[in-house]
């Protein structure tokens, strides 16, 4: 048994995002339009008539997950492996201060390869964290039911690429999702990729 659905939301806008500043793994919380769009999309996701929610423990995170709670009284749970992918000492920058700072490490960012000396997690190790918070969030759902993973933008395109049975490392094949757009995978039984994704970057724009 498995969900028949999962839905993976990304938080509302945080100051960072709007500053454009890579975030990481800082605990940075929701601004105004990010608190307005959570409410917005969650309206939005109570038609998929949502069985279960768990989200990121972080901060941004949980308070877009909240929205949905609010709106449906089904309790959160928490996980940390949902949280965005860590980028050790360039959490907080702009991309022009991390060019600027480390001009090798970033250049080889910008080509899908992993920076080096920076403290960075690499996209196998998130990928593989994330779809494996998912797996095991929905293995006692059922067809009918919908799971409601909230987390951050590349956590949810790696983990993803790994649900699809994709190398993270090698497979670049999804752009990041706006602030708090969603995407929607179901199982594929029977078949490879064991889950398949008919819905991307869905929103209220």
């Amino acid at each position: 048994m498995t969900a028949g659905t999962v839905v993976l939301w990304r938080h509302g806008q945080t100051d960072f995002n709007r500053e454009q500043r890579l975030q990481g793994q800082v605990d940075i919380a929701l601004n105004d339009d990010g608190r307005r769009q959570a409410t917005l999309a969650a309206t939005a996701l109570t038609g998929l008539e949502p069985t279960r929610i768990i989200t990121s423990d972080l901060v941004r995170a949980t308070e877009t997950a909240k929205a949905l709670a609010d709106l449906t009284g089904i309790v959160p749970v928490p996980d940390p492996r949902l949280r965005e992918r860590s980028f050790g000492a360039w959490e907080g920058l702009t991309q022009g201060e991390i060019k600027q700072g480390w001009p090798d490490a970033f250049q080889a960012w910008r080509r899908g390869r992993e920076p080096e000396g920076v403290g960075a997690e690499t996209r196998g190790d998130c990928g593989a964290r994330v779809a494996q918070a998912v797996v095991e969030a929905a293995a006692d759902l059922g067809e009918h039911d919908t799971l409601v993973v909230v987390a951050h933008g590349a956590a949810i395109t790696l983990g993803q690429t790994v649900l699809m049975g994709l190398d993270p490392m090698e497979w670049f094949g999804l752009t990041g999702l706006e602030n708090c757009a969603w995407t929607l995978m179901h199982p594929n039984p029977g078949r490879e990729p064991v889950w398949r994704l008919s819905a991307y970057n869905l929103g209220l724009d």
